[in-house]
């Protein structure tokens, strides 16, 4: 594919006085594994929820697999896209949170077949068959009947990858998937996201886990007070890093 998966171009985005992404540009390409790095309040989550349209955008465009996202241009203008035509663009993207917001109330299988069935309206034994395969995947075949009460954090993490995964998305995003598990259970996600990777997910990845970065990443991307300061292979980006405020973050977290 000669086109990037994902065109991001000139994004800003404001929250009342504050700046949270200063002319952003990036490109990712299909296939790739690009991990954000950077210190709490860099801009790396705003990205990922504006190309989620989580957040809308303030400057800029968003192109997902070459469509702008959020907005049609017609007769030199731009104009909002409805919250219909807006899910439906949504559709293309599974985004995993740092918390794993599943259904209390349903189990890990009901969990992962909620979006096919309700929102894609597919058929029941299809997504049932689908969702057991996604589960045997995680590494849950066991506990497709259980509640998310009766799961530890990594468990539910994993059943949350599961969940976007049942949407078939081309893009996964993932906002520290990490960082609300108990370190013990770090590992058990991480090998997920592992052998997503190598099965050629293309994936966003905003993480504090460097060794994760360094291993699978296919580029680094160290963001600093709402900009891309420095990118590149791991192997640069995390052991040779050229920018004096990316040699100032990595000394501070390793």
């Amino acid at each position: 594919m000669t086109k990037p998966l994902v065109a991001i171009r000139s994004v800003s985005k404001n929250f009342g006085e504050f700046q949270a992404l200063k002319s952003v540009s990036l490109d990712v390409w299909p296939g790739e594994v690009m991990c954000l790095i950077g210190a709490s309040g860099s801009g790396k989550t705003t990205l990922l929820r504006c190309i989620n349209q989580l957040t809308a955008i303030d400057a800029g465009g968003i192109w997902l697999d070459g469509e702008l996202l959020g907005v049609r241009e017609q007769g030199g203008r731009l104009y909002r896209l409805s919250e219909r035509e807006i899910g439906r663009q949504r559709l293309k993207t599974g985004m995993v949170f740092q918390r794993f917001n599943l259904f209390p109330h349903k189990t890990a299988l009901e969990n992962i077949t909620e979006g096919p069935l309700q929102v894609q309206g597919r058929k029941s034994d299809e997504v049932r068959a689908e969702a057991v395969e996604l589960l045997r995947r995680v590494g849950l075949s066991a506990k497709a009947d259980s509640y998310p009460a009766q799961l530890s954090g990594g468990q539910q993490q994993r059943v949350a990858i599961a969940r976007a995964l049942a949407m078939k998305p081309m893009l996964m995003l993932f906002d520290e998937p990490t960082s609300a598990l108990d370190p013990e259970l770090v590992g058990e996600v991480l090998a997920v996201m592992k052998e997503l990777a190598k099965s050629g997910m293309t994936m966003m990845v905003v993480t504090h886990e460097l060794g994760f970065a360094r291993e699978v990443a296919d580029r680094v991307v160290y963001m600093d007070q709402g900009a891309i300061v420095e990118q590149g292979r791991a192997s640069e980006v995390l052991g040779a890093p050229r920018e004096e405020r990316t040699k100032a973050f990595l000394s501070a977290v390793i």
